[in-house]
């Protein structure tokens, strides 16, 4: 399916089931195909799953403008009032969760009841407040630094079937990395610890124990600042958790959300 932003860019999306919405947002360069294991799993517990491409991602359009979590967050709130989605759950993974906060930042949780995070610290960028950046980022080495490859993002082999429908994507669209440069520069410079600190909706934070783009410590950090979070770090995992485990992402997923077996 297709919307048209307000800013005249086509996006990429699907949408089953019916019951609450959930809507599932993927990391820089990611493909909504990522998310295929809960999909499933979200709908065969009677949940509307929406899974999103942002702009420059999978089948989404490609453009030069709105490169920005700011814009990326107001696609998704202008997506959830075309689709007049009330009461939604927002899921995100890396650059995905940090869209999360930008849209709770820009348009609070009215329409949100809970909210996944699936390794993502909320400073990308190591300094005297916060040990957790990405690999080590600082304020002096950042902007060189992303520009190069980002390096492999998983510890173990991604499912098959979801290996290769996010395959089939790159290979149809392309991601380019360079053209999207100045949108990882944003994502990189942004600080949501204030957020989290206002939280008023639960927020899940999974993380990968052999992330190679976090130590895994920054989520204790993050619980440490509200007490809506709750955390799980994931064993034999990289930073893509849904995929890399999801059997139990699913289960950790599907009881916070209130389905599936209590632990």
């Amino acid at each position: 399916m297709n919307f048209q932003t307000t800013d005249h860019v086509r996006l990429d999306y699907t949408d089953q089931g019916e019951g609450q919405p959930v809507m599932l947002l993927t990391g820089f360069g990611g493909a909504k195909e990522i998310w295929h294991r809960q999909k499933e799993a979200l709908l065969s517990q009677h949940f509307r799953v929406i899974a999103l491409d942002f702009r420059n991602q999978g089948r989404s359009q490609h453009v030069s403008w709105g490169l920005r979590l700011s814009r990326l967050a107001t696609d998704v709130h202008e997506l959830g009032e075309a689709l007049h989605l009330r009461n939604q759950v927002l899921i995100g993974n890396s650059m995905g969760a940090a869209v999360i906060w930008a849209y709770l930042s820009l348009f609070g949780d009215s329409e949100i009841t809970r909210i996944v995070v699936v390794d993502q610290s909320p400073k990308m960028i190591s300094d005297e407040t916060w040990s957790f950046g990405f690999k080590g980022l600082n304020w002096q080495t950042f902007a060189s630094r992303l520009k190069k490859p980002l390096g492999s993002s998983t510890f173990k082999h991604i499912d098959d079937d979801t290996f290769a429908l996010v395959n089939q994507v790159h290979t149809e669209a392309p991601f380019d990395a360079q053209i999207d440069y100045p949108l990882l520069l944003n994502h990189a410079t942004q600080d949501w610890r204030d957020v989290i600190e206002h939280l008023e909706i639960p927020m899940l934070l999974v993380a990968g124990k052999q992330s190679p783009y976090f130590d895994y410590h920054f989520a204790f950090a993050v619980q440490q600042m509200s007490s809506l979070v709750k955390v799980a770090v994931v064993p034999e995992s990289g930073h893509v958790v849904m995929a890399e485990q999801s059997h139990l992402f699913n289960t950790l997923m599907l009881c916070f959300l209130g389905n599936g077996i209590k632990s």
